[in-house]
């Protein structure tokens, strides 16, 4: 079975044999920690780059997916669009890209993703769901935050990936940066993926998928940058997903909540719901945290559900009011 992890550090790998250029090309930056682990700013003490955003996505699903970004319209608006697709969605997206870690060590927080969750098991029930196993001597991880991390946090991610701290490699972006915000649009599959497998639908029966979501416009407070990323996923994010679902499966399929627009959440700006939560993401209906718009596609049927919502979007971005 493939190791998302060796997969992920091949990437990691040529970045830092090629470090020069990719500092200059990328607008990255790389940082060897006294303990020997790497650590590579995407966005905290840099400005990266759309090349950067696209490289991070990528490594994010362990270069199991093609990441591109080009122009579209949200009514009016044209915005950068995200395209997402890849022919190994269960590994890409649920083994290796799921934000399913929060690493919080003294006063540092990340939200961690990408290949080292399947060496530490966060969360484990996703594994055993997908039936998948890494035994990598590499971590390679991907962390959503404004801070670059320490010597101890990443002693920690070592521990619990039972690899040496000299074999961990870090690439962090916030929330508000322009890689942030190319990163969770990049999730668009993995959204639709994990709501199936929520739903309790074998995914393993997806074979291929692709997807497309707007890129959130930079913002100064990272609170409405998590809401705005969000925001283009829940409102305007496309997921299609090839399967090989029987008929029975796909009317079940047919039957489920698989959309946003199914929550009783649904209709306002993320930050909003999130503010009248009390800033607690466990008070949303977990309903609304599926894409915009799903189709999947089985030798029996075609199911298609969702919409797009222009207006929620363009409030979001703070274009009408």
């Amino acid at each position: 079975m493939l190791s998302v992890n060796e997969l992920a550090q091949d990437i990691v790998e040529e970045m830092l044999d090629y470090s020069d250029e990719y500092r200059e090309q990328y607008g990255i930056e790389f940082q060897r920690l006294k303990n020997g682990a790497w650590v590579i700013d995407f966005g905290v003490n840099v400005k990266g780059s759309i090349s950067a955003g696209i490289l991070f996505s990528e490594v994010c699903m362990a270069g199991l997916a093609e990441v591109n970004v080009k122009t579209g319209s949200v009514g009016n608006l044209v915005v950068p669009f995200v395209e997402v697709r890849t022919d190994n969605p269960v590994l890409a997206c649920l083994a290796s890209q799921k934000a399913g870690w929060q690493i919080k060590i003294d006063n540092y927080f990340a939200m961690g993703s990408g290949p080292a969750r399947a060496l530490a098991l966060k969360p484990k029930k996703t594994y055993e769901l997908i039936d998948y196993e890494d035994d990598a001597e590499y971590a390679v991880i991907t962390l959503e935050s404004d801070l670059l991390p320490d010597e101890r946090v990443v002693d920690y991610i070592a521990e619990e990936c039972d690899v040496e701290s000299e074999d961990v490699y870090v690439l962090v972006a916030p929330t508000s940066s322009l890689v942030g915000s190319i990163q969770i649009s990049a999730r668009i599959v993995e959204v639709a993926m994990y709501r199936l497998l929520q739903l309790g639908f074998d995914v393993k029966k997806i074979f291929s998928g692709c997807g497309n979501a707007p890129v959130a416009p930079l913002s100064g407070d990272s609170l409405k940058a998590m809401g705005m990323t969000n925001d283009c996923l829940l409102y305007y994010g496309s997921a299609f997903l090839f399967s090989e679902f029987d008929e029975s499966e796909m009317d079940m399929i047919d039957k489920a909540n698989l959309t946003s627009d199914s929550s009783k959440d649904y209709g306002k700006p993320f930050y909003e719901v999130f503010k009248d939560s009390n800033y607690n993401f466990y008070e949303i209906d977990p309903n609304l945290f599926s894409p915009a718009r799903i189709t999947i596609s089985s030798p029996v049927k075609l199911i298609s559900k969702g919409r797009l919502n222009v207006e929620v979007l363009l409030k979001s971005f703070g274009v009408i009011s």
